[in-house]
């Protein structure tokens, strides 16, 4: 007879996989087959393929894994491994119901599987599979963006916005000590492990992500044209890539109070070049959004302990998604212990850090998902953004992409080491 420990956290981990799996399902609304298929950027795969991709991950670790099943769907076990065909080969796919059945009947599987699995061995890598389809939920809303921008379909149509509140530049002072950075929970990826404390020296940190009216003052002093704001290797990226706003800019003011979003890393630190600022260290970013300095303790997300939600921060938790960026005051109830708001959700942020492990990383569940990438070509970007599930967000987790890349929902804040 199953426990009730055992029941209670199958019982969470049905839920939590039925809510995430709704979200998704909503993702194919309004979606045609010639969208389904499309490859906006030569770098992202269609959106389909993310669909189905997801099912061919669920089968592979949960039932031919875990529970010993032999493979499903063959036919499909090259086109969706993500080293099965590269992605400009990734566009003939199946059909959107089809598509939809082998979902449903890998997670038919998976809910029979469930009742029989020892769940407390195995609640590490369930946990993964949650936050793996999270992840590629919010890779398939950003690729909708840039097919949107590809087709020349008017910008503002993407963003819903609420009313405008306005704000002023803030900066909040994290005073000099140490801190717990990382993550020893069963919810943590490879790369988050372990829990370890750091030191770091004073830093005053923006209250607020970089907003667009903040950005504007960039663009409208040639900030894309001046040499002197950015790096050797921002100016070669630059001349390489000839931008002059960020990729998902809106024009309307409107939008200033919202943050800047899709910019690269270059285009990040040449802002706070600009602005005699620069970007924080992932360090300094974790400790601003989850120390508690009162309590000498460590919250999972900015407020504490409770699952980020549209009360908290703008992302997608499945049941009040906006589509787009929203003020970057708009949710207080979401600031952390030191007052520092809008960390979870909205744009993911770049950090000054390099991509790499920490001292005792140990690789889960396999070599490619973290290993492969502390290769020092890789900026670490932290907090989500609007697209992101509530499962891949808490201040420990780390994504990472090469500086070059705005097509991520993606902007950024500045630190100093003095008061502005």
């Amino acid at each position: 007879m199953v426990s009730t420990s055992k029941n209670s956290l199958k019982d969470s981990l049905h839920y939590a996989f039925h809510r995430c799996r709704l979200g998704t399902l909503k993702q194919f609304e309004g979606v045609d087959e010639t969208a389904f298929r499309a490859q906006p950027h030569p770098d992202f795969s269609p959106i389909g393929w993310h669909f189905g991709h997801i099912a061919y991950t669920e089968a592979y670790w949960l039932l031919e894994n875990c529970a010993g099943f032999e493979p499903l769907f063959r036919e499909y076990h090259q086109l969706f491994r993500a080293d099965g065909l590269p992605k400009n080969e990734r566009i003939q796919l199946p059909s959107i119901s089809t598509i939809n059945c082998y979902l449903e009947a890998i997670r038919s599987e998976v809910w029979r599987y469930l009742d029989l699995a020892p769940i407390e061995e195995q609640e590490r890598l369930w946990r993964f599979i949650l936050q793996h389809e999270s992840q590629h939920s919010e890779t398939i809303a950003f690729v909708l963006q840039l097919q949107r921008l590809k087709s020349s379909e008017n910008q503002q149509q993407i963003y819903q916005p609420p009313a405008r509140i306005s704000h002023s530049p803030q900066t909040l002072k994290i005073p000099a000590g140490e801190f717990e950075m990382g993550n020893n929970s069963v919810e943590a990826m490879d790369n988050e492990r372990p829990l370890h404390r750091r030191y770091l020296d004073s830093y005053w940190i923006d209250r607020y992500p970089v907003t667009c009216g903040q950005y504007r003052i960039f663009m409208q002093a040639k900030g894309y044209q001046n040499r002197k704001f950015w790096s050797i290797e921002g100016w070669k990226w630059l001349e390489e890539n000839p931008v002059s706003q960020p990729l998902y800019w809106l024009e309307d003011s409107m939008f200033d109070d919202h943050p800047v979003c899709g910019v690269s890393w270059y285009e990040a630190e040449a802002y706070c070049n600009f602005v005699g600022k620069r970007l924080p260290t992932e360090a300094e970013w974790e400790k601003a959004a989850s120390w508690d300095e009162e309590s000498q303790s460590k919250r999972t997300y900015p407020w504490g302990e409770e699952l980020p939600n549209s009360n908290r921060c703008n992302c997608n938790d499945g049941e009040k998604m906006q589509q787009g960026t929203t003020s970057v005051n708009a949710y207080p109830q979401g600031e952390s212990a030191y007052g520092v708001r809008d960390l979870l959700g909205n744009v993911w942020e770049w950090t000054g850090s390099w991509f790499d492990k920490y001292s005792g990383f140990s690789y889960y569940p396999y070599v490619g998902y973290s290993q492969s990438y502390f290769d020092n070509q890789h900026r670490v970007l932290k907090g989500g953004s609007w697209a992101t599930r509530p499962w891949a967000m808490r201040c420990s987790f780390r994504n990472w992409y090469h500086p070059g890349v705005r097509e991520i929902l993606a902007g950024f804040r500045c630190v100093s080491q003095g008061e502005f």
